[in-house]
């Protein structure tokens, strides 16, 4: 019997070795994700002991540091760009504010070149007689107020004569003869050198007055004109603004809003009227400084008045100033010193250049306004024809008065006896200087509207009444003190013009008129006697030219 082999102890038994060689290639290929779904990654927890793998990054992205410094960058950019555009606001702002307060219609005339721009000529429509204009409706435009008080507009751009019309309404003659119970005497309520003016109630229950100028007459159609040209474009809580107008064959109507209290020279002279108090003197005062000063330097181009007198000053309710009576109104281009035009005035408040030459410029006005200032502080007319000639000027007879008053700080000589010395004697020495340094006869050394405005307002030392006048002549009084232009030619120069001024009353083709305001209730004594008021035009010879505004 055999035996059988007994087992080698040193021998372990043999196990196929499956890490010693790599499986050959042709028998395992790589498995490509063709249509066959992979089975997802077992969930990490099942493999606590597991570490999620870092985020694949995307083909040519940033890095994430990167990413986050670009965020942070543009969120410090746009901060930056909000505080630099507040930091303009705020800037743009207090400019606006600095300009406002360095005028009192909100700039300095030299900065206030506002919203208004250059006064077009507005068209004139062609309604043949019998045709009825289209009529449009009349809106008030849009205003905001300055930081002194005054109303400055929203003007419309009047660059082309479409502008202004939609800013104005045309009527009828019909609609405006129902409106005034067919022009009755029982609605006149002034008339003037250029035709008579009715108070009327529109359809709409609008109360306006209505000027109908005469027909065929020249002087009138230029007069309807410039108002229509000046008025449509200007609108100022201080003067008086045009509704519409209405133009059919050879009749020309103009309407404007109704200022139911009458004018400045019918409360300051008329008959039985009560005395005027001083505080509303002075209210007087400032509200027509602030619309004179705004056609001035708040216009561009700026406008001349030309017939600046108390009853072209109307009062409301609350007696707040409304210059009128643009009739006379020119504007004058930026590149003009002035305006060489016909003499057109009211006697008494003619500036002595004015009267002389026909030399017009913004401080033609000025005088004409500080001759108003003397009638508010005296309570006299222009001109008294009770007192021989040379001393009947209220110029003249105060022009020393207020030279020993402003020197020793009494005003007794010369102020309204009726207010019994019940007056503000800062406000007097104020309302004294800016008449003074208003009526000096050379016109150069006349202040600007604004300089008066801010005086009588006590925002400016009366010093500054004397800018740009030559040192040895910077007394806000003062009386002959131009060299060019002596008293005696002043005298000669007035006394001319007071002979064609008396002449014109006997012609019967004259504009020549001895009512009042062109707006005021009806005429009466009171507001004829003693002055020879409205407009007075005379050729000059060789001294006229030709209107620059085309209206002749």
């Amino acid at each position: 019997m055999a035996t059988p082999p007994s087992p080698s102890p040193t021998s372990p038994p043999s196990t196929p070795n499956t890490t010693s060689s790599p499986p050959s290639p042709s028998l395992t290929p790589p498995v490509t994700n063709t249509s066959t779904p992979v089975s997802p990654p077992p969930p990490v927890a099942d493999s606590p002991n597991a570490t999620l793998p870092p985020p694949p990054s995307p083909s040519g992205g940033l890095p994430p540091g990167t990413l986050a410094g670009l965020i942070v960058g543009a969120g410090m950019g746009a901060l930056i760009v909000l505080i630099g555009v507040g930091i303009f606001v705020i800037f743009y702002r207090r400019r606006k504010k600095k300009l406002a307060g360095a005028h009192p219609q909100g700039v300095d005339p030299q900065h206030w070149q506002q919203s208004v721009p250059q006064i077009a000529v507005l068209p004139k429509p062609t309604t043949p007689p019998g045709i009825t204009p289209h009529v449009y409706n009349y809106v008030d435009p849009p205003s905001t107020s300055t930081s002194l008080g005054s109303e400055k507009p929203s003007n419309p751009s009047p660059s082309s004569g479409l502008a202004m019309g939609r800013s104005l309404g045309t009527f009828t003659y019909e609609d405006l003869a129902l409106a005034t119970d067919n022009f009755s005497d029982s609605n006149l309520i002034g008339q003037g050198g250029f035709g008579y003016v009715h108070k009327g109630v529109l359809k709409d229950g609008k109360v306006v007055a209505i000027k109908q100028l005469k027909a065929g007459s020249g002087q009138g159609e230029r007069e309807f004109q410039a108002e229509v040209d000046i008025i449509s474009c200007v609108h100022h809580r201080h003067l008086v603004s045009l509704v519409g107008y209405c133009i059919i064959g050879e009749k020309r109507l103009l309407v404007y809003e109704f200022v139911p209290n009458n004018t400045l020279e019918f409360h300051l002279h008329g008959k039985e009227r009560p005395v005027m108090n001083w505080s509303t003197r002075m209210k007087i005062a400032f509200g027509a400084a602030k619309g004179l000063a705004y056609l001035h330097e708040d216009c561009k181009p700026k406008i001349i008045h030309r017939d600046i007198k108390a009853a072209n000053i109307l009062l409301d309710e609350s007696f707040e100033a409304r210059v009128a009576d643009f009739g006379l109104a020119k504007s004058s281009l930026d590149t003009d010193t002035h305006v060489s035009t016909r003499v057109m005035g009211t006697f008494g408040y003619m500036a002595p250049e004015y009267a002389s030459s026909g030399k017009l410029t913004e401080k033609s006005d000025v005088f004409s306004f500080g001759v108003v200032l003397l009638e508010l502080i005296t309570g006299r007319r222009p001109v008294d024809k009770t007192q021989p000639f040379f001393d009947d000027s209220i110029v003249d007879w105060a022009r020393p008065l207020l030279s020993q008053a402003l020197e020793h700080g009494n005003f007794d000589a010369f102020v309204d006896s009726r207010l019994q010395k019940d007056y503000d004697s800062d406000e007097m020495t104020r309302m004294v200087a800016c008449a003074a340094a208003c009526v000096r006869h050379s016109a150069r050394n006349r202040p600007r509207m604004s300089q008066v405005l801010r005086v009588l307002e006590g925002n400016m030392p009366l010093d500054n009444l004397n800018e740009g006048i030559t040192p040895g002549h910077s007394r806000v009084f003062g009386s002959f003190e131009s060299s060019d232009y002596s008293s005696a030619q002043y005298k000669e120069d007035m006394k001319k013009f007071r002979k064609i001024a008396l002449e014109s009353q006997e012609l019967p083709s004259s504009e020549y008129s001895v009512v009042t305001s062109d707006y005021g209730v009806n005429p009466s004594s009171s507001s004829t006697e003693g002055q020879q008021s409205t407009q007075i035009e005379t050729s000059k010879g060789e001294k006229e030219t030709k209107d620059v505004s085309g209206s002749s």
